[in-house]
């Protein structure tokens, strides 16, 4: 648990998170009970490096960066060759910070032009001139792009788009040609994730809820996904027309039950293209989308499951924020669904002692497909070695932790949501 266990490819703003609490851990060990010194000098960290994120996310401040491309940071493209940086790169930000909503997501144009000149002109090829390399190819392409691809479908849906209103015809349109090819049904994640997930919370109200299965058990995890796979198209129509949301069970079982038949007739038309530009990341996304739910909300609070504390994690990794746009920020946005999704880790430390009060899980060094492999396979050892102890949690030992990481995975009976769940709606 040393500063130099750090992954050196994490965003700058994760890295002073980071830093800021393995400092912690480290001072928890030297600091007496009685030492106000050390608390106050934690907070005037915290403090500082609040001032460095705020400055780095205000597009008025000279600090400001936007963020251009998830691979490279600003500091990285400083150092490319100075005609390609001066008279290709910097124009093309400057011009991309009209086209987004917010000067911070010319990363968000980048991914669209990317995708368009990629994924769409390669689906169209393969259906002129299919061959199956191309297709192996294809495959391949779209299970790399598929997840930076939601997580900015994710911002896209929870800010009604992403580019400013000149360029509305773009924000509209680019969903219905891309999340086909990416495996998303039309419109799909918009009324699972938004008017679903985020109205129930992972309660047991939510069709995507965690709460009644095992969370690492992969029976039950297959019982899981199998429910979303074969009957998303008529629970979720279901669900709100009993929440009394006619409209969009109506158009939920439009869209979806579109987009199954306009994938069999496609296959019936032409197979084996359909099989690699549809079937295949379709299959996938589904896979995919389950597998990422189970491992944000496979950690849930036996006592409080109702938290957003302690019913969903928060992952300082690579993948889930360099890739994905902060994803693993995950308490973050349960909490405000509607902040930026760069000011997330800034959130964090505004609301450290929240978080430590509430509880909350912090890893490092994990995604949430790993999350999920070691649920698995049942290795609390390796999930207590990527736990940051915060709050609580500090000075506690390896097995200690393992100890308590297990009883979040308990699967909760009908018994249990009726105590933890209904008492609370009742009241």
């Amino acid at each position: 648990m040393d500063l130099q266990a750090m992954d050196p490819n994490l965003t700058q703003p994760d890295r002073r998170v980071l830093e800021l609490l393995l400092k912690d851990v480290q001072k928890s060990y030297k600091a007496s009970p009685s030492d106000t010194s050390a608390s106050q000098e934690s907070q005037s960290q915290i403090d500082e490096q609040i001032s460095i994120l705020e400055a780095l996310n205000d597009e008025n401040n000279e600090k400001f960066q936007p963020t251009v491309f998830t691979s490279w940071d600003q500091e990285d493209l400083e150092r490319l060759p100075r005609p390609l940086y001066q008279y290709i790169l910097q124009p093309y930000v400057q011009w991309a910070k009209g086209v987004v909503r917010r000067p911070t997501d010319v990363v968000f144009l980048t991914h669209i032009i990317l995708y368009l000149a990629t994924s769409v002109p390669s689906a169209i090829i393969l259906y002129n001139r299919f061959s199956l390399i191309h297709g192996f190819c294809h495959w391949i392409m779209q299970a790399l792009y598929c997840g930076p691809f939601t997580l900015m479908l994710h911002n896209h849906i929870h800010n009604n788009g992403v580019l400013v209103k000149k360029y509305a015809w773009l924000d509209q349109t680019f969903p219905y040609l891309l999340e086909p090819l990416m495996g998303h049904t039309l419109h799909s994640y918009y009324y699972h994730h938004i008017k679903c997930h985020h109205v129930e919370g992972n309660g047991p109200d939510d069709l995507s809820s965690t709460l009644r299965y095992q969370r690492d058990d992969i029976i039950d995890f297959l019982k899981y996904w199998g429910r979303f796979m074969f009957f998303i198209w008529l629970e979720l129509p279901l669900y709100f027309f009993r929440t009394k949301k006619t409209k969009l069970a109506c158009e939920v079982l439009f869209w979806e039950v579109g987009s199954y038949v306009g994938m069999y007739v496609m296959a019936k038309l032409n197979f084996w293209p359909t099989l690699f530009v549809l079937l295949i990341p379709f299959m996938q996304m589904r896979i995919g989308l389950m597998v990422g739910n189970w491992g944000q909300h496979a950690l849930v609070d036996e006592i409080d499951p109702d938290s957003d504390y302690r019913s969903s994690i928060v992952l300082i990794d690579v993948a889930s924020n360099r890739n994905c746009f902060n994803d693993g920020w995950h308490t973050a946005h349960h909490l405000n669904p509607l902040r930026h999704w760069r000011d997330q880790p800034l959130s964090y430390l505004k609301g450290k002692q929240n978080y430590d009060s509430g509880k909350a899980l912090v890893f490092q060094n994990i995604d949430y497909i790993m999350m999920f492999i070691k649920l698995m396979q049942k290795d609390y050892e390796h999930l207590a070695g990527c736990l940051v102890p915060t709050g609580e949690n500090i000075g506690k030992s390896k097995e200690e932790l393992a100890a308590m990481l297990r009883t979040k995975t308990r699967k909760f009976t009908e018994e249990d949501i009726q105590k933890k769940f209904r008492s609370k709606k009742a009241s």
